[in-house]
């Protein structure tokens, strides 16, 4: 049943709304629901892997576009939660590393989902210029989509036991690498 409902193109529309929520809130699933379609996209057939790159690098692209137009429209000052000393903290090495290297903060926050969230608010605040920003959030976007659904898809084809064992193998796979950058962001803090 399971493989039944995410091979509908339905499943490509959730997940690309899954993946445009996770932009803006960090609990939404995006990764996950791009890796178990990269799974399903190669045990089952369906839907084919370049339109699971496709979408889910297009919502990407899109809600950190939006995150981009938030921080140039209302600033990071504005609400209560972003003057919080953590968020602050969040922010201002944010802002440092953009002054740093713009490209590589870009695709290295595409992968850290607090960063990511910080680095698009302080790029849209500090005004980074507007083509350059989508041109290299589209490309980080785009390698990171690639990368989620080809993690689902080599599982998928090195698994036996078919799409639903590929899928939940891969849903697993894609929170244990989330908690080890969760915990190596964590350590080189500290």
């Amino acid at each position: 049943m399971l493989t039944d409902v995410l091979a509908t193109p339905w499943a490509l529309a959730v997940m690309s709304l899954l993946v445009l929520g996770d932009a803006f809130f960090v609990v939404v699933p995006g990764e996950i629901a791009v890796t178990a379609l990269g799974a399903l996209a190669v045990s089952s057939g369906a839907p084919p892997l370049w339109a699971v790159i496709a979408c889910a690098g297009a919502a990407a692209a899109a809600g950190d576009a939006a995150c981009y137009l938030v921080g140039r429209t209302v600033g990071t000052e504005r609400w209560r939660w972003m003057r919080t000393a953590a968020v602050r903290r969040a922010l201002e090495w944010a802002r440092g590393r953009l002054d740093t290297g713009t490209a590589t903060v870009l695709f290295t926050a595409r992968f850290v989902p607090f960063a990511r969230l910080a680095i698009n608010l302080v790029a849209g605040a500090s005004r980074i210029h507007p083509p350059r920003y989508l041109a290299l959030v589209s490309a980080a976007a785009v390698g990171w989509a690639a990368y989620q659904a080809s993690l689902g898809a080599l599982i998928a084809a090195i698994l036996p036991g078919g799409p639903a064992v590929a899928v939940i193998v891969s849903i697993g796979v894609a929170l244990a690498l989330g908690a080890c950058i969760d915990l190596l962001t964590r350590r080189s803090r500290g």
